[in-house]
């Protein structure tokens, strides 16, 4: 299962390392992989966190306050104990002021902040296709090729999940690399490339 890390989240939601940062040490939105421990640590969120995340987007694009879908959730809470994310598992309407729920029983509509007129309607389904094709490009590898003394070797560039950065591969040296960014992760291999080459030579690099 594919994890998530500060990094990977604000790429693939659109947000800021500030909100990630805030949304979790506020409890709206909590990483449910691993918390960030201290200085250098990393948070690390599941796909369906992803979804919630998203879906607070949504809500805020749509000319919703925070505060407001705080309070929403804690109607929700309140009146819909059974649901354990209600982000990620409830179907949302609102006009900007009031944030509706739609229910189990397509007849009712849960109001969570009372009063307003239906506008428009945030469709999970849609939000969750969205985002995993997000996803599934992230994930990926990308093959791409560093040159190194005139000549070209094949290297994997993929997002590291697990922590921060990028991971750079060059399978042929068995050399392997991590970046902050994709450049600076290839330009690690090239020199690791380099130094590989020159040790089978036996030449001091």
């Amino acid at each position: 299962m594919t994890n998530f890390n500060t990094q990977a989240v604000c790429s693939i939601i659109g947000i800021t390392p500030r909100q990630v940062q805030y949304w979790d040490e506020t409890g709206f939105i909590k990483p449910s992989v691993r918390q960030a421990t201290g200085h250098g640590s990393s948070r690390l969120y599941s796909f369906l966190d992803l979804v919630q995340m998203r879906v607070a987007k949504a809500l805020l694009d749509g000319g919703v306050s925070l505060q407001k879908i705080r309070k929403s959730l804690q109607y929700l809470r309140a009146h819909a104990p059974e649901v354990k994310k209600p982000l990620a598992d409830i179907r949302f309407l609102t006009d900007g002021d009031t944030v509706f729920v739609l229910t189990a029983d397509r007849e009712k509509i849960m109001d969570a902040l009372k009063d307003g007129q239906l506008v428009f309607s945030l469709a999970l389904g849609d939000l969750v296709k969205e985002l995993n094709s997000k996803v599934q490009r992230f994930i990926i590898k990308r093959e791409t090729a560093v040159g190194v003394n005139g000549v070209e070797y094949k290297v994997d560039l993929e997002a590291n999940s697990e922590g921060s950065g990028f991971i750079a591969r060059c399978s042929a040296l068995n050399q392997v690399c991590l970046g902050e960014t994709e450049e600076q992760a290839l330009e690690l291999i090239k020199e690791a490339i380099r130094k590989g080459l020159s040790q089978v030579k036996g030449v001091a690099y």
